[in-house]
């Protein structure tokens, strides 16, 4: 009996070793596809046609690179976390390949960012540990620094007496001021210089201004796809080496040095990095593909890419994917149209508010009509009426919205139709508008993996103020912004098979 029980045990570990072996096959697979598809573009990217409208020089001096320098080009990485089918590093290894000089990577760790957490944290600097080590491959010096990029940065630049800054590109309010903190302090032989490498067609190429709705954008972006949307040249191994060698890195010692919340800790069966991304993309590409189409909008069903995360620490180029995912046109061509209008059109209409609109992500940020109809029914009686405390702690009077509080809090993530639904409540149940929008930006970046991100902003802005909306019939509270009942979900999807699945149950407030 004790040997029938051992040899169970020994198969099950078998198995279990099996699938291992596997999965890391598989993702070895994608990972040798895509290498070899980039060979097959281009030797290296001093070949490849490089498109310029990709690069933004910020310096007044619009040198690329300083004069009979020997310092290397350094490479500023902070929203595309990735070595390959990354055009900021393409570009500046392409600077250093041509002038001959050394290349190197600086990633400033912040010990705390807007709401980030622990469980956000342990995604990124994993991700991070994978791109010092395929930089090292690469002989490319990685560092690490500590603090706002004004302060280490400038001064690693000073110190290696850097030939120019490549770094990337976000809309976001913080990133931009870092911009303007650096250029304040940096000496002015430094040229400067910005790529959107997150975004298919660069945000100020897709449009000068910023755009109303999806149908305003969606010619401007699909009409320059042939130009931009391309395969990617290899970074290789570099040439030419650094004076200053990598800085050596204890990954376990720099969460000691972290003052986020610590709470909320990491999602278990979510891994970071980019291989880890290609074996996400290619379940999607096998099993989920085929069901996007048609059930995307059913959070009982599993149809969506779940790669939102890995976008969102720029652990893998969208655009690999799409070029990827564009390769099952002929099998889900619907399925295939339905992706690319969501991870091109929307996603780059997202970026597109955040860098046009400061106001991204509070009421001043509203279009006028939106911001009328709230107003004019601010005094609206809501009942019932939560606290912050009890929409995180999902204790309300609708078990739908619990259960979906509770995916976010156990999962790092909410069903993109559920999300709609979820930030509309609590318009419906906050005092004010301003206090709905604070209160979901608040939950999906604490929670999300793919939080503090222009998707998630626009997101909320979209639910409860109507952005890149119309109006709709009037209503309490609501006026004239797009309502969503419980009633409505029921005819969408089984609400008693997700409420099971998660447990909410519907809480009386006394």
């Amino acid at each position: 009996m004790k040997h029938s029980k051992q040899t169970a045990k020994s198969s099950k570990k078998m198995k279990f070793s099996n699938r291992q072996e596997l999965d890391e096959n598989h993702n070895n697979s994608l990972v040798e596809c895509f290498h070899q598809k980039r060979l097959s573009c281009s030797d290296s990217v001093i070949e490849f046609p490089y498109k310029k409208k990709r690069v933004r020089i910020l310096t007044e001096n619009q040198c690329e690179v300083r004069e009979d320098c020997q310092g290397p080009v350094v490479y500023w990485m902070y929203r595309d976390q990735r070595v390959q089918d990354n055009w900021a590093f393409l570009y500046a290894q392409r600077l250093a390949l041509k002038l001959e000089l050394p290349l190197c990577v600086c990633f400033c760790l912040l010990p705390k960012y807007i709401h980030t957490t622990l469980r956000h944290y342990k995604f990124m600097l994993t991700g991070l540990e994978e791109v010092s080590e395929e930089c090292e491959d690469l002989n490319v010096s990685f560092h690490l620094l500590k603090g706002p990029a004004h302060q280490s940065l400038v001064e690693f630049l000073k110190d290696v007496d850097a030939a120019t800054v490549v770094c990337d590109f976000s809309p976001l309010r913080l990133p931009l001021q870092w911009l303007e903190e650096i250029k304040e302090v940096l000496p002015t032989t430094i040229p400067f210089i910005q790529i959107d490498a997150h975004n298919v067609v660069p945000v100020w190429v897709a449009s000068q201004k910023q755009e109303y709705a999806a149908r305003t954008i969606r010619n401007k972006i699909n009409s320059q796809l042939e130009e931009y949307l391309t395969e990617f040249p290899p970074l290789i191994r570099h040439k030419y080496p650094n004076r200053k060698p990598s800085t050596k890195v204890n990954w376990k010692s720099v969460y000691n040095t972290l003052k986020c919340l610590k709470t909320v800790d990491e999602v278990a069966g979510v891994k970071p990095g980019y291989k880890n991304a290609c074996h996400q993309l290619l379940e999607f590409c096998q099993n989920r593909l085929k069901l996007f189409h048609d059930k995307r909008n059913d959070p009982n069903i599993d149809a969506l890419s779940g790669l939102s995360p890995w976008f969102n620490f720029g652990q893998i180029s969208i655009q690999r994917c799409i070029l990827e995912i564009k390769t099952y046109e002929h099998k889900f061509k619907d399925s295939v149209a339905a992706f690319c209008e969501e991870a091109i059109v929307r996603r780059e209409l997202a970026d597109n508010f955040c860098f046009y609109n400061q106001n991204y992500d509070n009421f001043e940020g509203l279009q006028d009509w939106s911001r009328k109809t709230l107003n004019e029914h601010r005094k609206d009686e809501r009942s019932p009426c939560y606290s912050l405390e009890e929409f995180e702690q999902a204790r309300t009077h609708d078990d739908l919205w619990n259960s979906a509080q509770l995916q976010l809090m156990r999962e790092g993530k909410m069903h993109g139709f559920l999300r709609m639904y979820w930030a509309k409540k609590i318009l419906e149940w906050s005092k004010s508008p301003e206090d709905a929008l604070e209160f979901s930006l608040l939950l999906n970046d604490r929670y999300s993996l793919d939080g503090t991100d222009p998707n998630g902003y626009v997101g909320c802005m979209w639910s409860i103020g109507g952005i890149h909306d119309q109006g709709w019939a009037e209503r309490k509270i609501f006026g004239k912004i797009r309502y969503m009942n419980y009633q409505g979900c029921k005819r969408k999807f089984d609400v008693a098979a997700f409420v099971a699945r998660y447990g909410g149950v519907a809480h009386i407030k006394k």
